[in-house]
């Protein structure tokens, strides 16, 4: 799954490409940015000791598997389609669906391409490459933690994601930052399984879909 560097790396792209918070269709960018974090809060690996788990099928409307594929055409449908003005954490989970599910497809059909079987193995090689491309990306964006944050996570209407969670997942955020920034690689890294024309793609594809979304959404709202 692409890490949050990724995801922050989406956003920081969207808003300049799209025009920032108007041209998207938005209100507010933090919280839009911290949306790209919420399907991660309670899968039990990003936030440290969150307040409870669920499971990842429900986070992500996803089958699971070793490479799954969330669907964010259902999620769009069930929280964004028809219902006007929707907040725009909404807006940044669904961005972060598609995210995950444009680089899992694309992994999938890579790792098929060369010939190599479906593995714990080739997951673990999978997400270290992911890591890696992550600390190529300069990001600068971090999330606050305002009390329009916490009641906009409050009342998430896919479940409510607990303030304290919320604190918690802004810590992590801005750590991804402050790391990135200290660790940032130039050049391209030695991946292990995938490539730099494979993430190239991935996240050309992944942003199309984004941008696409966004401007639809936007051009209703005016």
């Amino acid at each position: 799954m692409p890490s949050w560097n990724i995801h922050i790396a989406h956003v920081e792209r969207l808003l300049r490409e799209g025009g920032g918070v108007d041209g998207l269709g938005l209100c507010d960018a933090n919280e839009f940015l911290f949306g790209n974090f919420v399907p991660d809060i309670y899968v039990g690996y990003m936030v440290p000791e969150p307040t409870r788990i669920i499971d990842y099928k429900v986070t992500h409307l996803s089958t699971g598997g070793r490479i799954p594929l969330p669907r964010y055409d259902e999620f769009w449908d069930d929280y964004v389609r028809g219902r006007g003005r929707v907040p725009d954490l909404v807006l940044g989970a669904w961005c972060h669906l598609v995210c995950d599910h444009v680089y899992n497809a694309q992994a999938r059909a890579f790792i098929k391409s060369i010939g190599v079987s479906s593995s714990d193995e080739t997951r673990i090689r999978k997400q270290d490459d992911f890591a890696l491309f992550g600390r190529t990306l300069a990001i600068s964006m971090k999330p606050e933690l305002t009390p329009g944050l916490v009641r906009a996570c409050a009342s998430f209407p896919q479940y409510a994601i607990d303030e304290r969670d919320t604190a918690a997942a802004v810590d992590v955020a801005c750590g991804v930052v402050d790391e990135n920034q200290r660790g940032l690689i130039s050049g391209t890294p030695t991946y292990s399984l995938l490539t730099e024309g494979f993430f190239s793609q991935a996240r050309e594809d992944a942003n199309a879909i984004c941008l696409s979304g966004l401007r639809s959404y936007a051009a209703h709202m005016r």
